[in-house]
């Protein structure tokens, strides 16, 4: 592996197990990436703490602390504070979508009204300029 170009890691909070696996699987084939899915906020947190991942694929309906509640305590934090966060859920309404941008997520899709090429192009997008521009 390239010590300039190193794997960029992806971590994916998603609890529906089989969508989670979907777009780790996606994603995984691409050579610069390295996917890790974990299926709650806590276990989130606690990955992203001990791996800094360069970017972050949400959702929001989480079983004990939601996707918005994951974004608040990351912001809330120094070292967690700078990683970019794709929203990914099926929450779609104009009022979930505003609170997820202000709370920092650099996008929100909704998972039924995106193609799933939708999702590496947005993440090719934030990781290739650091900042996605909305």
């Amino acid at each position: 592996m390239n010590q300039q170009n190193p794997k960029k890691r992806i971590l994916i909070i998603e609890d529906e197990q089989l969508i989670g696996e979907l777009f780790r699987d996606y994603l995984s084939p691409e050579k610069t990436w390295n996917v890790e899915l974990v299926g709650t906020g806590e276990e989130g947190l606690k990955k992203m703490r001990a791996t800094k991942p360069d970017i972050l694929l949400l959702d929001i309906i989480l079983p004990g602390i939601s996707g918005y509640e994951v974004l608040q305590q990351m912001k809330a934090e120094r070292e967690l504070a700078e990683i970019p966060v794709l929203i990914l859920s099926n929450l779609g309404q104009k009022e979930e979508i505003a609170k997820g941008l202000s709370l920092g997520a650099e996008d929100f899709l909704v998972k039924a009204n995106i193609e799933i090429d939708e999702i590496q192009n947005k993440i090719k997008k934030i990781l290739g300029k650091g900042r996605a521009v909305k």
